[in-house]
């Protein structure tokens, strides 16, 4: 009770006054609303700097899931996910999931204005809503957010593929999508996937098996990679027919998306 009261005071004559004693309630939540800008802006670009560098050890999702799951009986406690650099990742995969997600991310600057359009245009009209989020997007909405459709979410997310695609490479964003994107309940990241599914490691996933761990991406509760339905076989060789058009790679330095060349 004592160090309350002592909180309180000190509290009290944190806040400004005038000539007078009165309390300048403006004058403080100003200060207060700066200072939190500086602590929110600091945190988030220092935090962003240092996984321009370091693994990303753990993610809300990851934090999520493992929560749900301690609750639900139907379900076992796992939590597999080990972080692989960017040329320990099968550039098959790094091309599947280009083809079946954002065809545009080596050429935007985070956001598809394209497809956000058309997407905004759909939903209008239908109950069922279609998404426009671009690698990056997933990629800031996956490391730094916790998973939710609100506005606030969305707003956050936006802030931070900004300062993503600001401070880091496409070969980063790359690596941290691959390395923290859900492919089954409790399996995060290519590697943690490729020897789950496959009993390998993710550098040596080959075309078919990328196409298939790519095909379930819009979401691995639905689409099961260890228990493909016919409309995840169907996009599995759609996604192959447009690796195919990419010509089997994918080219960082000197973009080869195949739209460029029309």
């Amino acid at each position: 009770m004592n160090f309350i009261k002592r909180w309180l005071r000190a509290w009290y004559r944190s806040v400004p006054k005038d000539a007078y004693g009165k309390l300048l309630w403006g004058k403080y939540l100003r200060r207060l609303l700066l200072r939190f800008c500086l602590w929110f802006f600091g945190i988030t670009i220092g935090l962003t700097l240092l996984y321009a560098f370091l693994p990303v050890p753990l993610t809300p999702l990851m934090v999520q899931r493992s929560w749900e799951q301690s609750w639900d009986a139907e379900r076992s406690l796992r939590l597999k996910h080990d972080w692989m650099p960017f040329d320990k990742i099968s550039s098959q995969l790094q091309l599947a999931v280009v083809c079946a997600e954002d065809q545009d991310f080596l050429e935007h600057e985070g956001f598809d204005f394209e497809a956000i359009e058309k997407a905004y245009k759909y939903n209008r009209n239908h109950k069922r809503k279609r998404g426009a989020s671009t690698i990056s997007q997933q990629t800031a909405k996956n490391v730094f957010l916790w998973p939710s459709r609100s506005w606030l979410r969305k707003g956050f997310e936006v802030y931070f593929t900004f300062l993503i695609e600001t401070i880091w490479s496409k070969k980063r964003i790359m690596t941290a999508y691959l390395n923290s994107i859900e492919f089954g309940d409790g399996i995060y990241g290519a590697e943690a996937a490729a020897q789950f599914y496959f009993k390998k490691s993710a550098l040596q996933i080959n075309r078919q098996e990328a196409a298939l761990l790519a095909s379930v991406l819009p979401n691995p509760f639905i689409y099961k990679v260890d228990q493909p339905s016919g409309k995840v076989r169907e996009r599995q060789q759609w996604i192959l027919g447009q690796m195919r058009m990419w010509g089997g790679k994918i080219d960082y330095d000197d973009p080869n998306t195949p739209k460029k060349d029309k």
